[in-house]
Order: structure tokens, then sequence, then C-alpha cells
């Protein structure tokens, strides 16, 4: 057995029990097989002032250190915000505008690049479903394609985020309603379902607000705080456990140790 533990008083308490059977690499989120879709741009080549975090509530990507390796996301990617937080490695597959030897890249979907039915899905309405679509910064998309492409055809995975420290929990709300805007968060880095729980209380399931904010609806006041996440695209869950103390307060963000 091995149990990480962080004897804070503030901060989140790590504690991962698991079994040395079970500690194999099948337990935590594995790369998705390659699959085609396409890429487009915006912004401008600085980055600087993007901004892509409406639909999934995420807000200046370089304080929460996305940069500009961020996209957003065709509907069946941003699959009703279930996508956001999700790690996409990217290459330019097949187009005279990728340029030659550029490596693949690892962005963030951070928002949704909603349908435009008024024009052809293979005309300008690039991200009218059923396809699959990023609509990337421009730093990104430049790291693999030329700026004259506009468009190119691309290869896709899903692959583990990898983040530096523990996840961070940005408070909004009051003490009756509490919304949670998980971040930094590694492994599969979307969120599949939230519990909360008070130093005098049980566990509390969340309800999805948008994107990747979470509620509860509970008097939550003076009580220190507790988290329980599961992945949405794995089986892997994470508890971490005292996370804000009883004199938390909203418009405030607390990290805990762990993290996928």
């Amino acid at each position: 057995m091995v149990a990480m533990v962080s004897f804070s008083p503030c901060h989140a308490v790590v504690v991962a029990v698991v079994s040395l059977m079970m500690a194999t690499a099948e337990a935590y989120f594995q790369p998705s097989a390659w699959t085609p879709a396409h890429a487009t741009f915006y912004g401008d080549e600085s980055g600087v002032g993007d901004d892509m975090g409406g639909a999934c509530g995420y807000s200046n990507m370089y304080g929460i250190g996305f940069g500009t390796k961020t996209a957003a996301l065709s509907t069946p990617l941003f699959n009703n915000g279930k996508g956001c937080g999700g790690c996409y490695e990217i290459r330019c597959d097949g187009s005279r505008f990728c340029i030659p030897g550029a490596s693949s890249i690892v962005v963030t979907g951070t928002n949704l690049c909603p349908p435009n039915w008024a024009l052809d899905s293979n005309n300008g309405g690039w991200c009218n479903p059923p396809r699959k679509h990023f609509d990337m910064a421009m730093p990104a998309w430049l790291s693999f394609a030329r700026y004259e492409g506009g468009i190119v055809p691309v290869m896709y995975r899903r692959v583990p985020c990898k983040r530096t420290g523990g996840i961070k929990f940005k408070f909004s709300g009051n003490a009756y309603w509490l919304l949670v805007t998980p971040l930094n968060v590694a492994g599969a880095g979307d969120i599949g379902a939230m519990s909360i729980k008070g130093s005098k209380t049980d566990w509390i399931q969340m309800s999805q607000n948008w994107g990747v904010m979470w509620q509860a609806f509970s008097n939550l006041g003076g009580q220190a705080l507790s988290f329980q996440i599961w992945a949405g695209s794995s089986s892997d869950t994470i508890i971490c456990n005292n996370v804000a103390d009883a004199y938390w307060g909203v418009g405030l963000t607390y990290q805990a140790y762990n993290n996928f």
C-alpha cells in the first residue's frame, strides 16, 4: 500500500491508497488512436489578449498555465462541455501548407467552436457537426502550418494532460451556493463528476453549471472543504482533502497537493 499525506491544515491531503496489483499503467488515462480532423486558427500571431475560455468557463489563459496552446472544439469534441480541459495532440497531415518536419503540438480544449449553418460544412462552416474540428490559437497553429493555408487537415489523439503541482479550485458564489472551477487538472484533464464535503457534512454530489464549472447548493460556510473528482474520459478518481480551511472565501483559488 502507498499513502501520500500532507499534514497542512489548510491545503489538500492527497490520500492515494492503491494496491500494488492495481498500480499499472492501465489504471491511468491512455492516449487514444489517431483520428482525422481539420484545424483553423483565431487571433493574431502574438496570441496576446486572445482568450478562448467562453464556453468552458476558463479565463486568462496565461494565468492558468495554458498560454497559447489552446483550441476551441467543434460540437462533437466539445460534447456539452465534457471536452473542456482535455488535451489533444495534433499534427498537420497531407497538406502543402504543412511545415515539413514540424512536430506535433499538444493543446487544451478551452472553448466551443460553434456551428455556422449559413455556410456549407466544406466551405466555411468548418465547425458544423458532425465535423471534428479544432480552431486553434494562432501561435499553436503556426507551429505546424503556414499562415496562408487557413485550414489544414490534421490527425489528432487524446493524450494525458501534463500539469505541474496539485489541482486548483477557484471559488465563486457564496456560502449557500458555491461555484467551483477546477484548474490545472492532469491525466484525462476533463471532469465527469464532482463531490464536495464540508467538515460537518457527508459527501454532497455537485452538478455541472456549465463548462468546467461545478456547483453545490448547501450551507458550507465556516467548514473546511474537501473534493472528489471523477475523470470524464477514464475511470480515474481522486480525493483532495482539506483543500480550503473553514475561513475560505469566494474570489480565491485554493490548491491541493495532489493531482491525477
